[in-house]
Parts: structure tokens; sequence; C-alpha cells
């Protein structure tokens, strides 16, 4: 380990060594060539020099792989060209998150731009829970679906299906969650996660479900194609729906590496074309001033459309995403906007609950908290926020007046937390529960719920002692104070875009001393920190100020040298377009 650290750091301040993404690499200082940094943070992610030139520039064409690999695709795809072809009645059931919505909206885009008039169906959070219940599928084949089409959900929905199946009703499961070993009944499954898929079609496992929309969508104009049917008829422009699907995968936190990162490059350009109404509004009522990037999917554009499934109508993200009707789609956008504001509130309130119960529950592996006024809707980003603060996976469950609890879980890295549910649910510890490795969704009864802690401590503790143990600060260059600057932000961003699976750059810097340091906001800490030459950098260390890293900045004396380390970020509020760094960790430097 020792000849892959950076700057000598074996214990930073937050106690982690710090060590090279990659093999170990050279400095970058003012004077660095951008073509030879860009290629060494594609190495340090896991690309072959081989393989460079694809990766720079991710395309679609370079990355799809051929729709037909995965198990039921093609019985799926026929069975979709022919309800086209009939003018079927075709019900797209969605789940309530961005993922659901941006599925759900991709097919009923394309199905309405082959003729039909499908209707897309978003169940309720509160009242109807995640995925198909047999009662919906039941119904929506009363009022006339004659064809239903699951996405992003349905992978575990054993009764449903059975229901449905036995009413007559034809449905089609579109999915990327876990699977067991057993799979529910259903006209064609598609999900790269099934445990019987081939090794190249299960190498896609880290799809979204609109990422598997999409291919479904590919899979589907090809079998019209041979049909004929585009003779008389103009083809859909596939690539268009690009958007959506860019959109999808940030926000379901799906990993950016193969063809995720080429639908998220290639769809923030169609994004920026503002062809979707919907999205286009959506742009407007966030305030985004430019063409929206990878980070405003996260932040701005997908928080507001999961707003109306936590806290409002479960329905709302579907309907502006595939509206055409301008004023319609302003109004949407704006009771989303006014919605994510409530979400914020109810979140901080549910946060501030459960960090108070960790605190009183001592040290478990995966922190598991409940409470009984707690809004569902909410229990997803509050177990990320449990996660990114303490370290490990965390669940949180609200539990209703009739002692039901359900509950949504945030892992860490090397932990497969969607596995351990199923298992979980194997030995009936839950009522249903499903996942991937790094989220998951349960319903257990009020009085199993500490059973539920016993039995996840148990599985999964030492693979968290391990991710935990082997816990660094990976960096990709060092840089002397003057080479943190606009031109290096230009540069770093060509090797994105970043997310899960392919993480930001990250980078030190200094040796620096701090000039300045205080507390800002919400516990943000401000520095402003000076090289040997003079050059200084300004930091920003959001929701630190309390960590032992806050306050050893804090306390740090005006002399003391230290490196720092973390992102750096264009700041654009002043007139002079400038360089900051939004801090992560630092070290002493004598």
């Amino acid at each position: 380990m020792a000849t892959n650290l950076v700057c000598g750091v074996s214990r930073s301040i937050l106690g982690q060594p710090w060590q090279w993404r990659g093999a170990a690499a050279d400095g970058f200082d003012a004077g660095f060539q951008a073509d030879g940094l860009i290629d060494q943070l594609l190495m340090a992610r896991g690309v072959g020099r081989p393989e460079l030139d694809r990766h720079r520039q991710p395309t679609i064409r370079g990355f799809m792989p051929d729709p037909s690999i995965f198990r039921d695709m093609d019985a799926a795809a026929e069975r979709l060209a022919d309800a086209v072809e009939k003018g079927e009645a075709v019900t797209i059931f969605g789940d309530y998150d961005v993922d659901g919505a941006t599925s759900a909206a991709l097919l009923v885009r394309l199905l309405r731009d082959l003729g039909g008039s499908p209707r897309a169906y978003i169940p309720d959070r509160l009242m109807e829970g995640y995925g198909p219940s047999g009662e919906a599928l039941v119904r929506l084949g009363r009022e006339g679906a004659e064809l239903i089409v699951t996405v992003d959900c349905g992978a575990q929905a054993f009764e449903a299906l059975d229901m449905a199946r036995a009413a007559g009703v034809e449905v089609i499961v579109i999915d990327h969650h876990k699977c067991a070993s057993r799979l529910p009944v259903a006209r064609a499954l598609v999900n790269p996660n099934r445990l019987d898929e081939a090794e190249e079609a299960a190498a896609h496992g880290h799809l979204a479900a609109v990422g598997v929309c999409f291919l479904l969508g590919a899979a589907l104009l090809r079998v019209l194609r041979a049909r004929g049917f585009f003779a008389a008829r103009p083809e859909p422009k596939l690539i268009e729906l690009l958007d959506l699907v860019a959109l999808g995968t940030v926000a379901d936190v799906a990993q950016l590496k193969g063809l995720n990162r080429a639908f998220v490059t290639q769809g923030l350009k169609v994004m920026a074309q503002r062809r979707n109404v919907g999205l286009s509004a959506l742009i407007e009522a966030s305030r985004l001033k430019k063409a929206p990037t990878c980070t405003d999917l996260g932040f701005a554009l997908g928080p507001r459309i999961n707003a109306g499934g936590r806290v409002g109508k479960s329905d709302l993200g579907v309907r502006l995403l595939t509206t055409e009707d301008e004023e319609e789609a302003r109004g949407i956008a704006a009771e989303l906007d006014r919605l994510n504001e409530e979400r914020r509130a109810i979140e901080t309130m549910v946060c501030e609950a459960a960090e108070q119960l960790c605190a009183a529950k001592g040290n478990r592996a995966v922190v598991l908290v409940a409470g009984e006024s707690w809004h569902p809707g909410v229990i997803g980003i509050v177990a990320g926020r449990l996660k990114e603060k303490l370290g490990r996976p965390a669940i949180v469950i609200a539990i209703d007046e009739n002692g039901v609890g359900k509950g949504s879980g945030r892992s860490i890295a090397g932990v497969d937390l969607g596995a351990a549910v199923l298992a979980a649910k194997d030995s009936g510890l839950l009522v249903a529960g499903g996942g991937h490795a790094m989220a998951c969704g349960v319903t257990v009864a009020a009085d199993r719920i500490e059973a539920l802690a016993d039995f996840l401590e148990e599985r999964l503790a030492a693979d968290i002692a391990r991710a935990v143990d082997g816990r660094a600060l990976k960096l990709d260059a060092v840089l002397a104070p003057g080479g943190v600057c606009p031109d290096l932000c230009d540069a770093l961003d060509a090797g994105g875009p970043y997310g899960a699976g392919w993480p930001a750059p990250r980078v030190a810097a200094g040796p620096v001393r701090i000039v300045k340091a205080d507390v800002v906001g919400s516990g943000h800490l401000r520095l402003v920190v000076s090289g040997d030459d003079g050059r200084r950098i300004k930091a920003i260390a959001f929701r630190m100020a309390d960590t032992p890293l806050g306050q050893a900045m804090l306390a740090c004396p005006p002399h003391r040298k230290l490196w720092i380390a973390g992102r750096i970020k264009r700041d654009e509020w002043s007139d002079r377009v400038s360089a900051e760094m939004h801090l992560e960790d630092a070290a002493w430097a004598d």
C-alpha cells in the first residue's frame, strides 16, 4: 500500500489513507496536457489502453448490444409489435420514482409515434405501495387494457402476475431489480439481472429500467421494420428519447459505465435541444440557466420528478414527460417544484429524528431505524443521508397505523444490500422486499423489525467490516495551488459524465496554509488557503463544520502546512470565472 500513497498520506485528518485511483500517477500543475489527463482518468476507471478511443467519446453505436441477447426480449418485442399493428389498448404500469416515470414515458411516447394511444398508470405510494398489485392489474384489464407492460417493477410480483393471468390479462415485465431463482409467470420478463441470463447479457445488469426500455424500443422497431410496417409511414427516431434515458439513469444512481455512460453523454445533448416540452418546463422551473449537466439531472430535475411520487400525486412525473401541451407542462412543473420544497421540509424532520435514534441505538453494522410518524415518501432520501454520514448501509422504516413498516435502504460499495433483503424475504422475515446491490425496499411487520436488524447484522457485518477497513480516499492528480483553475475544470469534465461507478475526479493540492476559515449556511465550512507561491484557493466543505475535518480546519494555526483534497468545480457566482475546491479531506504536510 505504501507505494500507492499520495503525498505520503497514510492517515488523513479523517483517518484514511490517500491512494491513487489507478496505478501511481504523475503530478499535474498549471501546465498539464489535457489529452494525457483524460487518458489517465479513463484508465484509472478501468478502461484498457485499446479501448481509450471508444471511451473518450462514448456513442450509442459504440456500446449498444444486440437487444436479442437478453432473454425474452424478442418475445416482448414481437408481442408489442402485434399490439401496434392491431391497435390494441396498451397500458404502461410504472414505478413512482424517476426511473419508473422515465421508463413509462419512453414507451408511451414511442407507442404514440407508432400510431397507438397507450395509457400510463403509476400506483399511489401511500395507498398501493411499490410494484404491481393483482387488484390493479385485473382492474386495468377490466377497463380495457389488452396488454400491460410493467416497467421498473414486476420481477418479484408473483401473486399479482398470477392474479392477472387467472383473469386473462397479458403482462410483459421490464425490470432491472434483483431476481430470485424462480420467476413470476408473464408473457415475457426482460431483466438483465435474471439469474439465468447469459454472461453477455448479465454484463448489462447495471442498466436502469429506462435503459432496458430503450433496448426494448430498439427491438420493437426492428421487428416492425422487418414486417414492413414503415413502408408507408416514417420510422420514429428512438435516439430522440435519450433525454429520458439520461434522466432516469442518473436519478436511479445507476453505474455510469459502458452503455450507461453513452446513454447519458448522448442524452444530455438531446436534452439541450429542448425537444421534450415537459422537460423544458422542468428545466425552467428548476431555474437552470444553461443546458443541464449530469449533476443537474441528479440534484435538480430528478428530485422534482420524484417529489410527485413522494409527497404529491404519483403520476405527475409521467404526465409531465409525456405532455405536448406547453401550458399544461408549465403547470405540472410548477406543482412539482412546490412539492419538492414540501418534500425538503418533511425530509429534514424525519432525518433529525432518525439521527437521534441512531445515536441512541448504538453502532450496528447496518444502520436500521424505524418511526411511526415518518412519511414513507422520504425514507429513501433519509437512508442515503445516514449512509453518507455514518459510512455504513442504512435502512429507514416508516411504520403505519396498522403496524406495517415500509422501508428503504441504501448501501456502500462492496456490500450487496439487495441480495441480503431477498435472503431475508426467503427466510420469512419480510412481507415483501427486493432491490439491487446499492438500494432496497422492504415491507415488514413492526414486531419483526428487530429480527430483521439481527439477520442483516449476521449476514453483512463481515462484508461491511471489509468495506470499511478498505476505505481510502482515491485521488487522480496532485496539483500545485496554481493548478486549480477553470482550464483544469474543462479538462476534467472531458472525462465525464461522472456519477455512480464512474466517480468524478478527485485531486490533492498543496502544501497550503489556511488564510481564512469560517462556518456558513447550514454547517458548511468555508476556507481560503494559500500556497508558498502566494496563489490562493477557495474551498468549501458541505455539512462538515461539526466533523473532525471541520474542527481541525477551524482550529488550525496560520503557520501550519497541509494538503487538501476534493473535487474542483467552476465558481461562476462572481463576475470573474474561477475555480474552487469542494473539500472532502485534508492531511498535515509537516
